[in-house]
């Protein structure tokens, strides 16, 4: 033994040892070789000759490592490629998904793909925080998640499953429950606009389920959120339960419980479309566009015919002025459709603003029919296929809920750790 050495090879037939007396300290690994060596430029080589009598050391003369090397080629120092953000989001299953829900959010997941690691789930326990009819959600689970198919999300470079396939979500939920103050979940103002329409049938789920939102967002890790507007104030949420969790149960206490110490979650930030991220009702240009709007021709479905699509729009609200413009408040019907027209499309804002700004509404609407079934034809097509083979879907369904699993049960260790819970004894 020769400390502070490192075997670089071995030739057996002359049975020769040759090694680098060097600091310590390793960096990277040897190409074709499972041992470590440091980058060094020039060290002292010594060559061990063992014969059946004798063992003798000749030290050599200070040389170039590369030369001692005896013409491997060189590692290269690559750097280490940089951890993709994590981003996650979800629709509920509560119905057929809409044009709001396309061009407000599974649209733009598409765009994210290829730049960040993405986790989409159908989250259908939100989708029981009111009464529901069991056949719609079990059949509206396996759409929703055809749909995201349909329009793009790629499994190969997403992970896609069901909300309640990771039992995490809920076992978090309930941790989060216990750190959040009530007074933070009754300030919300979707419980308030939802709870004021429930009357005395309000649910508990109704009030928490805010605190179910964070659960699926902090379960992985994730870093951003994809939120409009109106959501804002549950990424918010989710925000303060993490920096909460943190203060009180995260640094040297839980390094002293074993843990790793520092943040045991992750506080996720906003991801906010330039456009599109709010689409509103075709009858209300002042209320987002909802699959639980009881008016049918509020909305346009994805799945909906061309006739079905051209009958909605044509009913839909206008105003009586001259032109269309964008960004008028005093119009905002014209604003709405004018978006949809411009995200239908793929134009510019300019340049719809150019055509539009004579149009009658007459005029218009036709015009936007036909970009909306045009646009709409393709993810149709792709949706059919998909339902066509559900044994396909659920597989890759199954294949999503494990990847999630595994992501979401390392995090849900970290905080049962940091709060104390004795871990599972294994037999």
């Amino acid at each position: 033994h020769v400390a502070n050495s490192i075997i670089l090879n071995t030739n057996m037939a002359t049975s020769t040892v040759r090694f680098f007396t060097c600091s310590p300290r390793f960096t990277r690994p040897v190409h074709n070789s499972n041992i470590f060596f440091p980058n060094f430029s020039r060290h002292s080589v010594s060559t061990f000759t063992l014969g059946a009598r004798s063992r003798r050391l000749k030290s050599t003369s200070i040389v170039n490592s590369a030369a001692a090397v005896e013409n491997e080629a060189p590692v290269k120092d690559d750097a280490k490629p940089e951890r993709k953000k994590r981003v996650l989001s979800g629709v509920q299953p509560t119905g057929d998904l809409h044009l709001g829900n396309y061009l407000g959010a599974i649209r733009n997941w598409v765009a994210l793909q290829d730049s960040y690691d993405t986790f989409f789930c159908v989250v259908d326990l939100h989708a029981i925080t009111v009464q529901h009819d069991p056949k719609v959600l079990l059949n509206a689970t396996r759409t929703s998640a055809a749909t995201y198919l349909a329009a793009g999300i790629d499994p190969a470079k997403s992970t896609i499953f069901v909300q309640s396939h990771v039992p995490a979500h809920t076992e978090l939920t309930w941790l989060l429950n216990c750190t959040t103050p009530i007074g933070w979940l009754e300030r919300m103002i979707q419980y308030k606009e939802k709870a004021k329409k429930a009357g005395e049938n309000v649910s508990l789920g109704l009030l928490g389920y805010p605190v179910l939102m964070a659960a699926d967002i902090l379960v992985y890790g994730s870093d951003l959120v994809p939120v409009g507007e109106d959501q804002r104030q549950h990424l918010e949420l989710a925000r303060d339960i993490a920096k909460r969790v943190n203060d009180q149960y995260g640094g040297r206490k839980w390094k002293k419980l074993g843990g790793r110490g520092g943040k045991v979650l992750t506080v996720p930030e906003a991801l906010i479309p330039p456009a599109g991220a709010r689409v509103m009702s075709l009858l209300d240009g002042t209320s987002k566009m909802s699959k639980s709007a009881e008016a049918a021709g509020s909305r346009i479905n994805l799945t909906d015919s061309k006739d079905q699509i051209q009958q909605k729009i044509k009913r839909c609200k206008t105003d009586s002025f001259d032109g269309l413009v964008f960004d008028d408040p005093a119009r905002p019907e014209a604003n709405n459709l004018l978006s949809v027209y411009q995200l239908m499309s793929g134009k510019t804002k300019e340049d719809v603003a150019a055509e539009c700004a004579s149009m009658r509404w007459g005029e218009f609407k036709p015009v936007l029919t036909d970009a909306c079934v045009a646009h709409l034809e393709p993810i149709q097509k792709k949706y059919a296929e998909v339902m066509e083979d559900t044994t396909y879907l659920d597989s890759l369904l199954a294949d999503g809920a494990e990847k999630a699993n595994q992501s979401a049960e390392w995090t849900l260790k970290n905080v049962k750790q940091s709060m104390g819970f004795m871990p599972p004894i294994r037999k």
